[in-house]
């Protein structure tokens, strides 16, 4: 595969991944740091860390905002739930083994 293509299909798949988050609200941020290592903010991170990469001026919530689809105060407001107890106990865990690794 030529690397042209190459691109053209992560992007594509970057794109279908973003789409599939703002699709999903329901699975909260602490449920995707728990299960994969990162969640929306990490991609947003991600996202403005390759734009500067290339130059490009961007703030982290110009870059969330385009991973989330809107502000995300507001994505927050409408979509956030507060943290379970279980929920936090799993993120303490996931930190603690990171650590150790």
């Amino acid at each position: 595969m030529d690397d042209k293509t190459r691109i053209e299909l992560e992007a594509a798949s970057f794109r279908r991944l973003v789409q599939h988050f703002r699709e999903h609200t329901e699975v909260q941020n602490i449920d995707l740091m728990n299960l994969a290592g990162f969640c929306r903010n990490c991609l947003s991170k991600w996202y403005r860390a390759a734009a500067e990469d290339r130059g490009i001026d961007m703030t982290y919530d110009q870059a969330r905002e385009i991973i989330y689809g809107m502000a995300y105060e507001e994505w927050k407001a409408k979509h956030q739930a507060e943290a379970t107890p279980e929920q936090r106990e799993a993120f303490q865990q996931a930190i603690a083994k990171e650590a150790r690794e």
